[in-house]
């Protein structure tokens, strides 16, 4: 972290992120990050002149040492890299060895924290999550901390503002990757392409490998089966499509969606 944000707190960090991410689109990119290095640069370079070479050359000496994105636009994650202090950088708890490429442990965590059901995440239910990541890092953290981290959370991925997190807004908090489903165009393959891809499919969604698709199994997959027709489903939507799914495809009704009954509902015929 450069030593220019020290003593930068989740606050003050939120107040930086929402003033340079004038969209609220979730990125800072094109004219809002060269105003960021803007900002950056005279605080590096106090009184002395700031020129767009010197600007230029604090962006790429940032963006290359903090690893970010080759597209010229920065997460939320990034710049807590570059400017919040270790301890402070609560938003390292969401980075991975291994991206979450799988809706499947998506849809876990959200059944997990989504303690009522209510198609939503509390900020109470929000606390709690931040809760246990502390712990399974091996952090200790104090109620009032955990609360102003929770806090500014709710405020960084609350995008319509009304108190709750939906389920568009964990998967950005969990920087959740493309939709696995997007690789596949079924309706233009052949039948033989077709069975292909569609083991490939399965074998994804079935993470526990019993040969059905169960609880967040199930979920992942309407998730992201939905998805291609309705780019931002809520949790309401997601808990609806997956009971139409389950009374149009669990045929023997154990609350489980065999390969068999999968692929009879898309219209294939597999080896048993």
């Amino acid at each position: 972290m450069d030593s220019t944000f020290d003593k930068l707190d989740a606050a003050g960090f939120l107040e930086i992120w929402q003033h340079f991410d004038a969209d609220d689109n979730g990125y800072i990119e094109g004219n809002e990050l060269d105003a960021f290095f803007h900002h950056l640069a005279k605080k590096v370079n106090g009184g002395d002149k700031i020129t767009a070479e010197r600007v230029q050359n604090l962006k790429e000496r940032f963006m290359s040492a903090y690893g970010a994105r080759a597209d010229g636009r920065l997460q939320i994650q990034e710049l807590a890299n570059m400017i919040l202090p270790e301890d402070e950088n609560f938003l390292l708890l969401f980075r991975r060895e291994t991206p979450l490429d799988n809706s499947v442990e998506f849809m876990r965590i959200w059944r997990t924290y989504d303690a009522d059901s209510s198609g939503f995440i509390s900020a109470l239910e929000l606390k709690d999550f931040l809760k246990d990541l502390f712990h399974q890092h091996k952090k200790v953290i104090s109620p009032k901390k955990l609360q102003e981290y929770t806090d500014t959370m709710m405020q960084i991925f609350d995008k319509n503002k009304d108190g709750r997190l939906d389920l568009n807004d964990l998967a950005r908090i969990l920087a959740l990757q493309e939709n696995f489903l997007l690789q596949f165009k079924m309706d233009a393959c052949s039948k033989d392409e077709r069975k292909r891809d569609f083991e490939k499919i399965f074998a994804h969604y079935d993470v526990s490998k019993t040969g059905a698709l169960e609880g967040p199994e199930v979920d992942g997959f309407v998730k992201d089966m939905m998805e291609l027709v309705k780019p931002s489903i809520s949790g309401l939507d997601l808990d609806k499509f997956r009971q139409i799914l389950l009374r149009h495809c669990d045929v023997n009704q154990d609350g489980k969606i065999q390969k068999n009954e999968l692929a009879l509902c898309l219209g294939l015929k597999v080896n048993p």
